[in-house]
């Protein structure tokens, strides 16, 4: 007799906890709400496996490839420190540390034998969404259907990070579907924010924020197609790319809606600074993915945008624009008061930041929104049938099974207003430089109108969707923290609209107290050398960048 999909799922979350070796098991009976400390206290990891940890990847990879630590023992500690960020916020659907040890030591016996590294990531253990695929492993992407097929290969980004010396570890969890930004599913259950159990890690790659973010990874893999890996960041106060379509290799990895062209996901790493993000992004570019995955740009890194880049910084040469409402729904006060900060702190170390008006971003939301409910519903639903699990909630927000669904003519009706709405764009920001007389280099905006949520209050996901729809490049900046002291409610404001008096109405100034609070940078296309710098910048200047 066929097991029901709570058994198939009981099934999977047993045989995760099982992969914890029972010596690295800790006491969580009485946790506070903020676990943040918990891998320093809990005994668990040496004083050298916590520097290890607590070290940024650009220092672990050089001290690797001069011989002063072994990828065992960084990979050790790292598997560690994501079996206690697994048992303190739920974050990972598949955890292999034996498998890990081994590529590890592989991997140490090539440096032994040849004295030189496989590649850049030599030994650097990488988190991975449960999108990636790692051959002989499940991935399940939050679906019970799902389970049990294990995978015959590698994706192609596996592949290629794998070819570069990384190791992997874990694969993070994800909202059943990934068209969520909170990670539940009926499989594992829901992952939590790290520094308040009460908050959203943010979705659909919730599993790599609170794992990256309780330094359980490093660096940590994940995807976007309406926020998923800017939103998790802005979560857990890191930092996340979210290149332009075609920069990064996305071939072979698991999704929903395969086959829709209109709107690209897209993979991109979550981080604690620029300097281990741009690591990231050089080592997978050195490998050539054009030549692996047709729809990647055959475009090599390219040093001298960065350098440019770094010569106007240097110049106090910037010109960003900024907004802090899209006209839809208004920010909470911590959100207005993080853009302002960034805005205020580049204006006082010499650079120039002027409004920028959203341009239609209203009717942004709503062509994306359609574009994700194109099919009807039918591609996630089927997948949920297919087992008998419920949805999770706020699914049906935007993927709705009672949505009508376009044909071919007017899926070909969207793209065209699309491609429409991007070349208006640009001519909104030629207009803009007109004006200046000068090159507006980026602009600074919210990515949600909240900092770290609380659960299942997730409602508005235009800040972030409408970046997508234009496709350009985004990267997220880590800014402050919500004090309830400082950001009091506005008792006399006036709802925009209905969603906009609900989001309003959400705000709690002592229930998001210490909440993360971030904004993105937001570059033309394939503006990622540019758009980093200028991001690596405002994190330094704001005090949170790290410096290896």
């Amino acid at each position: 007799m066929a097991k029901s999909w709570e058994e198939v799922a009981a099934d999977k979350r047993a045989r995760i906890a099982k992969s914890i070796p029972s010596v690295w098991k800790i006491d969580t009976s009485s946790l506070s709400d903020n676990v943040m400390d918990v891998p320093e206290k809990c005994g668990l990891l040496s004083s050298e496996e916590l520097a290890i940890t607590n070290s940024t990847a650009v220092e672990l990879v050089e001290k690797m490839a001069t011989g002063k630590l072994k990828s065992v023992d960084v990979t050790t500690a790292f598997c560690k420190r994501a079996a206690v960020a697994q048992q303190v916020t739920n974050c990972a659907l598949e955890f292999f540390p034996e498998m890990a040890l081994k590529q590890a030591k592989e991997l140490d016996d090539f440096y032994e034998k040849n004295g030189k590294t496989v590649g850049p990531l030599h030994g650097l253990p990488i988190s991975l969404k449960d999108q990636l695929r790692v051959k002989d492993l499940e991935c399940s992407m939050g679906y019970v259907a799902w389970i049990g097929k294990y995978d015959e290969k590698d994706s192609v980004l596996t592949s290629l990070l794998r070819k570069a010396g990384a190791v992997f570890y874990i694969k993070t969890s994800v909202p059943q579907s990934l068209m969520v930004c909170e990670t539940i599913n009926n499989i594992s259950g829901r992952t939590v924010n790290p520094r308040n159990k009460n908050w959203s890690c943010g979705g659909s790659s919730g599993g790599e924020g609170a794992n990256v973010g309780i330094r359980g990874g490093i660096i940590g893999v994940g995807t976007d197609i309406g926020g998923s890996i800017r939103v998790p960041s802005a979560f857990n106060f890191l930092y996340g790319l979210r290149g332009s379509h075609g920069r990064l290799p996305y071939g072979d990895m698991a999704n929903s809606m395969e086959g829709q062209e209109t709107v690209h996901s897209v993979v991109g790493p979550l981080t604690h600074s620029v300097a281990d993000m741009r690591l990231f992004v050089q080592s997978v570019l050195a490998e050539e993915p054009w030549k692996y995955d047709s729809k990647v740009v055959p475009m090599p890194w390219r040093q001298t945008e960065d350098d440019k880049a770094k010569q106007k910084i240097a110049s106090k040469g910037l010109t960003l624009g900024f907004f802090n409402c899209d006209s839809v729904v208004m920010p909470h006060p911590p959100i207005l008061r993080g853009v302002e900060t960034v805005v205020s702190t580049l204006k006082e170390n010499g650079h120039k930041v002027v409004p920028w008006k959203p341009y239609k971003h209203d009717y942004a939301v709503d062509l994306i929104g359609g574009i994700y409910g194109a099919d009807g519903g039918k591609d996630i639903h089927a997948a949920l049938q297919a087992s008998g699990e419920p949805a999770i909630p706020n699914i049906d927000d935007l993927v709705s099974p009672e949505l009508p669904g376009v044909d071919i003519n007017g899926a070909w009706e969207v793209q065209r207003q699309k491609w429409q709405y991007q070349n208006e764009y640009l001519e909104q920001w030629r207009q803009m430089e007109e004006k200046l007389g000068c090159e507006m280099d980026a602009f600074i905006a919210p990515i949600t109108p909240t900092a770290a949520i609380r659960h299942n209050q997730f409602k508005y996901y235009g800040y972030a969707s409408a970046i997508n729809l234009l496709d350009f490049t985004s990267v997220v900046v880590p800014v402050t923290f919500a004090d309830k002291d400082v950001d009091k409610k506005d008792e006399n404001f006036k709802p925009l609209n209905k969603i906009d008096g609900i989001i309003q109405a959400e705000y709690d100034p002592s229930a998001y107290h210490g909440a993360p609070v971030a904004v993105q940078i937001v570059g033309r296309r394939l503006s990622e050398e540019k758009t980093m710098a200028i991001a690596e910048e405002i994190g330094k200047l704001l005090g949170n960048q790290v410096t290896p």
